[in-house]
């Protein structure tokens, strides 16, 4: 039976060398989608006014995540990042602004987009009792015969680096049901008009308006999963020193502005001593030992803070390096 240890032991090897060989996920952010272009008939479709850009990058999101191919950044950290530079809704869909939230967050790209129809489409106008249609392409109505609810979306993949745009995706979907209103389950004529569901109900979707939703958002993961190629992964040479030690928390002089990113392990190293040419006198080669490793927590542009492990205390003016 020891084929069988050997067969065993061959598929392990295999197993690690392919692991080792695998390309390192690119990491990425997902901004709010604009909205603009469908904002005046939010109000008629829910009831009141919904951040249906925030609801789109939600649902991409999570999509991302499932699809493993990326490492996607928590949106927690660039509604932070947001508050902090002053950035407004307006600069959700601007390349520039985007690219730099992406460089102080330290992901290699940052998708951003546009809502372009989010609503009705359908060739019947009349509605029933206090309805809400406006005709085809618009956006609410009720008691049509038959509803058609589209959603389209555009979204752009930027290089945080020099703000190009690396993938330019579109998606689009569509759920017809007889009987149904936009936010209904069909049957009967489903619920009245807006206020009965929001996109961030449970039940959103189970609604023909959640349908084309869903569909969109698929389409449109689906070929950013397939554009991860076009993110060039960056090799950033890293170097600076400790401003400030306090217990295992450290502040380096290096931020954003040089390429330090969240969750980078920085080399913590102490010169041990210099040799000096002794014709001039000047230093020609500094002995180093590394004492410790840091763990990038925060980044700003001119400075990083971390969490520091390592064999020895780290001390103001020690070496950091990648």
């Amino acid at each position: 039976m020891r084929w069988i240890k050997y067969v065993l032991l061959a598929a392990v090897l295999v197993f690690q060398a392919a692991a080792q060989q695998a390309p390192a996920k690119r990491r990425i952010a997902v901004m709010n989608f604009d909205y603009g272009a469908v904002q005046s008939g939010i109000s008629a479709i829910f009831g009141a006014n919904q951040d249906v850009g925030k609801g789109i990058a939600d649902l991409i999101v999570e999509k991302l995540v499932q699809g493993g191919v990326y490492t996607v950044y928590e949106r927690k950290a660039i509604d932070k990042i947001m508050a902090e530079q002053n950035f407004s809704n307006s600069d959700r869909a601007d390349a520039s602004s985007a690219a730099k939230i992406g460089r102080l967050l330290g992901v290699e790209a940052i998708i951003i987009g546009s809502i372009t129809q989010f609503g009705r489409d359908d060739k019947s106008t009349s509605v029933g009792g206090g309805g809400y249609g406006l005709g085809k392409y618009g956006l609410g109505g009720i008691g049509a015969k038959s509803s058609k609810a589209v959603v389209a979306v555009s979204a752009r993949m930027i290089s945080t680096d020099t703000a190009e745009i690396l993938a330019a995706v579109s998606g689009r979907g569509e759920s017809t049901r007889s009987g149904a209103n936009l936010l209904g389950a069909g049957g009967s004529g489903g619920s009245g008009g807006g206020g009965a569901v929001g996109m961030n109900a449970s039940n959103f979707a189970d609604t023909i308006l959640g349908e084309a939703t869903v569909k969109a958002v698929a389409s449109i993961t689906s070929q950013l999963n397939n554009n991860s190629g076009s993110i060039q992964a960056r090799v950033v040479k890293l170097e600076g020193l400790v401003a400030d030690a306090s217990g295992g928390t450290l502040v380096l002089n290096i931020g954003s502005k040089v390429g330090v990113r969240v969750g980078d392990k920085l080399f913590v190293k102490r010169t041990g001593r210099e040799i000096r040419d002794p014709a001039s006198g000047k230093v020609i080669r500094r002995i180093e030992e590394s004492i410790g490793e840091v763990t990038i927590t925060e980044v700003d542009e001119l400075s990083a803070v971390g969490n520091y492990t390592g064999s020895a205390p780290a001390k103001t003016g020690d070496t950091v390096r990648n």
